[in-house]
């Protein structure tokens, strides 16, 4: 995984106040934890980290004015509901060859038997151990020709070299169910059953 460079500010103004302000100059407000170290309070220009962002996992080198670089992961993500811009990110220091739990997307591949049949994501993201630096963006799976009553485990999920489950092995990501036949409307039998009945009492 090849790293993001962005240039970044330390900031000593806090609340809600100070963080629109932040955001209304194009900056991102963001918090860098791990190592044993204080929170370091951070600003970092929006529309950079919002690039960055679009990859999962991303690494981050930020080039700190006055405090020098450090290497982060997004941790969690806060984004504005109705307009999606980014309100405040937490990051997650981390050092080349330290191994760091994350998350990564399962994608499938393939079709599923004939039938209907309906494929259920147990699991959106498959947690991880991997070395910081070598985070990988995801993995596939094939689903093709799996019929219902079939399930995939997390031992199942090929995982690429230096990468280790974090979650127990016989934990259920997918699932294969059968799609389910629409049951009639309640009381539509009788409906039609009192409309004849009122048809023979007329005649």
């Amino acid at each position: 995984m090849s790293e993001v460079k962005i240039a970044a500010q330390l900031r000593n103004e806090f609340g809600k106040g100070a963080a629109r302000r932040i955001r209304r100059a194009n900056q991102v407000p963001g918090v860098i934890y791990g190592h044993g170290q204080e929170p370091k309070h951070v600003s970092m220009p929006g529309h950079e980290l919002l690039l960055a962002l679009r990859t999962p996992n991303v690494l981050i080198s930020l080039d700190i004015e006055g405090d020098g670089k450090e290497l982060v992961i997004p941790k969690a993500v806060t984004r504005d509901p109705l307009k999606g811009f980014l309100e405040h990110v937490d990051l997650l220091a981390v050092k080349r060859g330290e191994k760091v739990t994350v998350e990564i997307v399962v994608s499938t591949e393939g079709e599923l038997a004939p039938g209907g049949n309906l494929l259920e994501h147990v699991l959106n993201a498959l947690p991880v151990e991997a070395e910081a630096t070598h985070i990988p963006d995801g993995v596939t799976v094939s689903v093709e020709g799996l019929e219902a009553g079939t399930s995939i485990l997390a031992k199942d999920i090929p995982l690429p070299k230096g990468t280790t489950l974090a979650v127990e092995e016989d934990t259920v990501v997918l699932q294969v169910v059968a799609a389910q036949a629409e049951a009639p409307a309640e009381g539509e039998g009788e409906e039609g059953e009192g409309a004849e009945g009122a048809e023979a009492a007329a005649e």
